[in-house]
């Protein structure tokens, strides 16, 4: 029974597939899909405050497609530098964004150029002149190093096939005392290799 990535591991299958899923979610919300979202099912399942998704445009909230709350932890600070990796459309991204206040800096980073446009278009319809968008993936973060207050991922991980990688770049960009705050999907038991190399289980 594997607990790691077979050494074989198709990869670069894996982020191909993921982002033709996403795309497709940026592109029709609304379209057939295997996973749970819009901002419905995030105050109803997952527990947002339905009057803060209100506030963002549905162009965002419509692709949510979390699996937990990222923020239903610590508050996020005033002023605070934020990381949201894998933003997607950004309904986590600009919640951080209004919490950290004009004083402080929110960041998502997610390799789906769709989900990135739709992330950076609802921040500049909300006026949210200090969100940046930027173009990377959990294991490559385009943050320097020791720069974050808190690092945010919402049903990230778990797409995720180098997850050691990924922590070690959390841990990478995080300033000392700095916190990460993850909503994410995992599983009790050992897996075989066959199921680790089915890139439809990775992905569905």
């Amino acid at each position: 029974m594997g607990v790691t990535c077979p050494v074989d591991f198709d990869v670069a299958g894996v982020r191909s597939e993921i982002q033709t899923i996403y795309s497709r979610l940026a592109a029709s919300p609304a379209g057939d899909f295997h996973f749970h979202r819009g901002p419905a099912y995030a105050a109803a399942v997952l527990g947002y405050d339905p009057h803060e998704l209100a506030a963002l445009p549905l162009a965002v909230t419509a692709s949510f497609a979390g699996v937990g709350n990222p923020h239903a932890g610590d508050p996020i600070p005033s002023g605070a530098v934020v990381v949201d990796v894998g933003c997607g459309a950004g309904t986590d991204l600009l919640l951080a964004a209004r919490r950290t206040g004009p004083r402080g800096r929110a960041i998502g980073v997610d390799m789906t150029e769709a989900m990135r446009r739709r992330a950076a278009d609802g921040a500049a319809a909300c006026g949210l002149r200090h969100v940046d968008v930027r173009a990377g993936d959990a294991t490559r973060l385009p943050v320097d190093d020791r720069s974050v207050d808190v690092v945010i991922s919402n049903g990230v991980l778990n797409l995720v096939p180098e997850k050691a990688r990924a922590i070690a770049e959390m841990a990478r960009v995080l300033k000392p005392g700095g916190r990460v705050q993850i909503a994410d999907i995992t599983i009790g038991e050992l897996l075989p290799d066959s199921a680790l190399r089915d890139i439809d289980l990775w992905t569905g």
